[in-house]
């Protein structure tokens, strides 16, 4: 099995010069998305998408969400990676619990209540009222 290495002496301005480049034109072109994102780590993703916003004006993550499908995430903060894969599981027609016990159990106290920020700064509700909401008594023990 292969493993991603983390570039570590990447330049944050030449990755996004890249990523404008990818994003041009018809479509987006995936393949040197995921040859640039793949290699970058949490850090260097912030530094990217700050230093995209402050050479085009523009949020990396939106333009990445109407560019791309399921793309876009990779370049989120895990915070907001599972905020985002939690309200597309609350939101599904067949609930996907899974994705909710699997992001309750698995992330530690901090890790949860970052989720729960990222949540609430991203949908403008709470993570808790909206599980709440879409689940059946049986589901909320």
């Amino acid at each position: 099995m292969a493993s991603l290495v983390v570039c570590e002496n990447s330049s944050a301005v030449q990755d996004v010069e890249a990523l404008q480049k990818a994003c041009k034109g018809w479509g987006a072109d995936e393949k040197a998305i995921i040859k640039i994102l793949g290699h970058r780590n949490a850090a260097q993703k912030r530094q990217i998408r700050q230093a995209y916003e402050q050479l085009y004006q523009e949020d990396l993550v939106k333009r990445f969400e109407s560019e791309l499908s399921a793309m876009y995430r990779w370049i989120l903060d895990p915070e907001d990676r599972d905020g985002v894969l939690a309200n597309l599981a609350l939101k599904n027609i067949k609930k996907e619990y899974g994705v909710i016990i699997e992001i309750a159990c698995v992330l530690s106290a901090e890790q949860l209540l970052g989720v729960r920020r990222a949540y609430q700064c991203r949908y403008k509700r709470s993570l808790e009222e909206d599980v709440a909401a879409n689940t059946t008594a049986d589901m909320r023990k």
